[in-house]
């Protein structure tokens, strides 16, 4: 990745002003081609009859012009694509190089989202390849389109994904710092990191113990920007750059993606690049433990009995379990602060993509407010959450018998909800927090989606904090 910020976050997004000779595109419900019968020329309904178009979500058709130019796209859409948040990316990922207009009225919002999507069909992660991408093919944006939005939004997605995307030979703990801090410069931020034996000076025991085994140092990244006597709104990202599983050692299968492991701290740096580029009137602070979770001869081991930043006693019942060891010892932190909203993003369980799949993240939290306000976000923004329990009961599961609690839920069930209830040992004086276990990756293409590296959560944690801090 770029050492220039300004390279880093600002795109160049394939947007014109400019309409003259813009090829349209007309919107197109299934079935519903005689409904363009007075906007289209009758020779184009017939081509489009002729070549099967008929108008199914997602697809297009390109009608030529009486001199086999391009004439005009139809664009298929439908109910399906409310759950298709990028879908006009499937357009710009797919159109020859020209200039395209949406000749079909949009709302300000639908605008945003058409625009955003466009931008989003052109994502290519091509740094270890040296294909030239094509040409972009470019949209006049709709009127009423939010292009800052659209902006800062796309940028946040593409640094995530870039992040996410790289393999760990090249973004172990140091190199996610140095991104940090890109992004701290670009902003004007604060920012400050502990490394190494510092760690333990510095009360953060945990987050030592897990990355002590890897060559490259553990740190913890805390960056902080806006006016201290503004309301306090503090990320918290899990940075394990990769996790070998520790002595509980995964097998190759369940490595192979273990450089994503780190999403959680891609997540909060967009979220943070989001909230910075529109100056929302928040305080805001981002904490990051960065590790590698690595096999040595001083590695934790199953059994050991960990102290925490908190003061509780953790028995380490599987070395597995680790990003909640590093974030339990940043949440502490955090919540020392009192914070008006602490919220932690993580890839942390296989049981939350058991439960969800990998495009809905689980949302634990105990604020009823907090969960409501992000349902309503992630419904309007397409960016949905799916509040799962913490559960007091399965509170018992995560009992030791030597010290205050286990890393991990004993009998293996209800895996995400006591992983959620651990971290919450560690927020007991932040009654607004959330937690949300993430995938942070795409199994199968969806426009504006490649398989890779993907963002979940942040459109509507963005909206939610700019709505309720908005004062």
């Amino acid at each position: 990745m770029s050492e220039d910020p300004a390279e880093t976050f600002a795109l160049a997004l394939p947007l014109v002003a400019v309409r003259d000779g813009a090829v349209p595109i007309h919107c197109v419900a299934r079935g519903a081609l005689d409904e363009l019968a007075d906007r289209v020329p009758p020779a184009a309904l017939r081509f489009a009859r002729a070549s099967g178009f008929d108008g199914r979500p997602g697809g297009h058709l390109v009608v030529p012009d009486a001199e086999g130019g391009l004439g005009l796209v139809l664009f298929g859409v439908g109910a399906v694509q409310e759950h298709q948040p990028f879908a006009f990316g499937a357009l710009s990922a797919a159109l020859p190089a020209a200039t395209y207009e949406i000749a079909s009225p949009l709302g300000p919002m639908e605008a945003t989202a058409a625009t955003l999507g466009w931008v989003m069909g052109r994502y290519g992660f091509r740094r270890y390849r040296d294909d030239s991408p094509p040409d972009d093919p470019l949209l006049v944006p709709p009127e009423g389109a939010d292009l800052d939005a659209v902006r800062r939004t796309a940028e946040a997605m593409f640094l995530v994904r870039d992040l996410v995307n790289t393999p760990a030979s090249d973004l172990g703990p140091e190199e996610l710092a140095a991104a940090a801090m890109r992004l701290a410069v670009a902003h004007d931020a604060r920012i400050a990191i502990t490394v190494g034996d510092d760690l333990l000076d510095a009360g953060y025991p945990m987050i030592h113990a897990v990355g002590r085994a890897s060559e490259r140092a553990p740190r913890l990244i805390d960056m902080t920007w806006g006016e201290s006597d503004l309301p306090r709104v503090t990320l918290v990202g899990k940075g394990v750059c990769f996790d070998t599983g520790g002595l509980n050692i995964k097998t190759g299968s369940y490595m192979n993606l273990m450089k994503k492991d780190m999403g959680g701290a891609a997540h909060v740096l967009g979220l943070a690049h989001m909230i910075m580029d529109a100056d929302l009137p928040v305080r805001l602070r981002v904490l990051i433990p960065a590790v590698e979770n690595s096999v040595s001869g001083n590695a934790m081991r199953p059994g050991d009995v960990l102290t925490s930043r908190k003061g509780l006693t953790v028995e380490i019942g599987d070395t597995d379990a680790e990003g909640r060891l590093v974030l339990a010892d940043a949440l502490a932190e955090a919540d020392e602060e009192k914070p008006d909203l602490l919220v932690d993003f993580a890839t942390l369980t296989g049981a939350a993509r058991v439960a969800l799949g990998p495009e809905l993240p689980a949302l634990f939290t105990p604020d009823d407010e907090l969960a409501a306000a992000f349902a309503d976000h992630g419904l309007e923004q397409r960016d949905p959450t799916w509040r799962l329990p913490l559960w007091p009961p399965y509170d018992r599961m995560l009992e030791s018998r030597v010290a205050d609690l286990s890393n991990v839920g004993e009998g293996g069930m209800a895996g995400a909800s006591t992983a959620a209830l651990f971290l919450q040992r560690f927020v007991t004086d932040t009654p607004s927090w959330a937690h949300l276990d993430v995938y942070a990756w795409t199994t199968k293409p969806s426009p504006g989606r490649p398989v890779g590296a993907e963002a979940y959560g942040i459109r509507a944690l963005f909206a939610l904090i700019a709505e309720r801090f908005a004062s």
